[in-house]
């Protein structure tokens, strides 16, 4: 295999001559795009699913933070696959492993074991996205500049995740729930084709052994952030700490966190370093993170109620609602590209407008959320959510990497997607659970008192009509009054922006090159064990000249 011409539109090494240069990162936008429509399971289709495998709503969740955890557990160790691996390995790997997963997901009904399956498809996922979007950054970016990249690849990331939606609700109401599944493993396929047919192997840098990896420690935070989320997607199933089950999942959970910092603290290389939380803006960027995502979290716990409690919407009818959705999505990702890249401006007041615009969306639905109402009149707010969320969540991840050295930045994003995936939506989720529980029986006992034959002329007709009408009323009223409290807090958070000022960026960070960022890797490893590092001295300090071939 001869040198690759560099000369001419941009070209990618790992692609076979016959393909044509302008086509070829399309190939990888086409299957970064196939990654991320593929989930465990999909939760367009829970009614069916819950009729069908005799499922609870908590179990389907639960299927949902595995597939979420298994993503953000795996950010640290995506270089050193992918300086170990070849790029055509990677991608079929991870592509075997989503279609292997969504075939067998559907047949398995025993939890524990679809849990793993679908952990173990979010590590897939991530890894093929993170392998295509990183070979055509320079495509995207020739500079390497972030806040090109991550808005681009949040249009990617969120844009997938609505169109996922909208698939999996329009197979299931034709078709089956599980055609899903089978369009994820057809596109699998396809990818599958691309990659034996259009790629070949090749390596940016030499090849560098898996070792200094602390797979144990791995593990640990897995556990952890698995039990994290069963903790707080079952405790209103178990009635928290009146079950002994949750008592003993907190309990476990405390030991696994007493081992994962222990373990951090005491060996030579733990899988997230302790000199990663000693970073000056981190703690108030993962807080900032946690309390978006708990406001957030009102887009599939309060929203559903209202759609299936109060206005009785079908799954294809709700859908509409994803649309809107992706239209502010591709606008806030958009926006941010120009906040940021063209106009230089700050990210503090950037993460302000995206607060702002996420006040819009609870106060929207606060005002508009009524029985009465046209579908259409919640398009405004649907689109809000989805600008907000586009924002934030492309601002964070530029704040993060320009406040983190290399070394740290990927255990920082572990750490930041922990809680952005997981933590955050389900600590929202419970909290919005317990109090539209709690209101409910409250709008309950004081409105209910009035109806009664006295009051009520017409019988006992009459009071049964009147109550058919009653209940969804007061669960409209409780939803009314917990978005009324998330806007007072979302504008509470977007005062205290308004109040601290802080000088603009001008100077961006670089991103290193490949060669770079293998030698720190090389240097990290190197220190860890004594210098001994199995890739060797000499080729650790070199310039690690591109080789081909597995």
């Amino acid at each position: 295999m001869g040198a690759p011409v560099t000369n001419g539109p941009f070209a990618m090494p790992m692609m076979r001559r016959a393909v044509p240069r302008r086509l070829q990162p399309w190939l990888y936008v086409f299957m970064a795009v196939t990654f991320q429509l593929s989930g465990g399971l999909y939760l367009g289709t829970m009614a069916e699913m819950m009729g069908e495998t005799a499922m609870m709503r908590e179990d389907l969740l639960m299927c949902l933070y595995a597939n979420l955890a298994g993503m953000a557990v795996y950010f640290p160790i995506l270089f050193r696959m992918k300086f170990r691996f070849t790029n055509k390995t990677l991608l079929a790997a991870a592509a075997t492993g989503v279609m292997a997963c969504n075939l067998a997901a559907p047949h398995i009904s025993f939890l524990p074991l679809l849990w793993a399956v679908c952990f173990v498809e979010g590590v897939c996922k991530i890894q093929g996205t993170f392998e295509c979007m990183s070979t055509i950054q320079l495509w995207m970016t020739p500079n390497r500049d972030f806040t090109v990249f991550f808005p681009m690849l949040h249009i990617v990331i969120l844009g997938s995740m609505q169109v996922a939606d909208i698939a999996a609700t329009t197979l299931m109401h034709h078709y089956h729930w599980t055609a899903m599944h089978w369009l994820v493993a057809g596109l699998m396929m396809a990818d599958l084709l691309i990659i034996t047919l259009c790629t070949r192997h090749f390596r940016i840098v030499k090849k560098f052994p898996l070792v200094g990896i602390d797979w144990l420690g791995a593990l640990l935070w897995a556990l952890l952030l698995l039990e994290v989320a069963y903790m707080l997607a079952y405790g209103d199933y178990h009635d928290w700490w009146a079950s002994h089950v949750m008592m003993a999942v907190a309990a476990a959970a405390a030991a696994t966190l007493a081992a994962c910092v222990g373990r951090m603290l005491h060996i030579r290389h733990p899988y997230i370093e302790p000199q990663m939380w000693t970073y000056r803006h981190l703690a108030a960027i993962l807080l900032l993170i946690t309390v978006v995502e708990m406001l957030m979290a009102a887009e599939r716990s309060l929203e559903e109620v209202f759609y299936e409690g109060v206005m009785h919407y079908d799954a294809t009818v709700s859908m509409r609602l994803d649309w809107p959705a992706m239209g502010g999505i591709v606008a806030g990702c958009l926006f941010a590209f120009r906040w940021m890249h063209v106009w230089r401006l700050g990210y503090l007041r950037l993460l302000a407008v995206g607060i702002a615009v996420l006040a819009c969306y609870l106060a929207g639905f606060y005002f508009t959320l009524s029985a009465d109402i046209h579908i259409s009149q919640l398009y405004l707010p649907v689109a809000c959510r989805g600008f907000a969320y586009a924002v934030l969540s492309a601002t964070f991840m530029v704040c993060l990497e320009e406040t983190m050295t290399f070394r740290h930045f990927f255990q920082a994003l572990s750490v930041f997607n922990m809680l952005h995936m997981v933590v955050g939506g389900v600590t929202g989720s419970a909290i919005y659970t317990e109090a539209l529980q709690y209101l409910t029986a409250d709008n309950t006992a004081r409105y209910g008192a009035a109806i009664d034959r006295v009051a009520m002329p017409g019988g006992t007709g009459a009071v049964a009509r009147m109550m058919a009408e009653f209940v969804p009323r007061t669960l409209e009223v409780g939803l009314k009054q917990i978005y009324g409290w998330c806007t007072y807090a979302c504008l509470a958070l977007l005062l205290l922006f308004m109040l601290y000022d802080a000088p603009m960026r001008r100077e961006l960070k670089k991103m290193p090159s490949w060669r770079r960022l293998r030698r720190e890797v090389a240097a990290e490893v190197a220190e860890c064990h004594g210098g001994n590092a199995h890739d060797g001295h000499a080729e650790s300090r070199s310039q690690a000249k591109p080789m081909a071939g597995e």
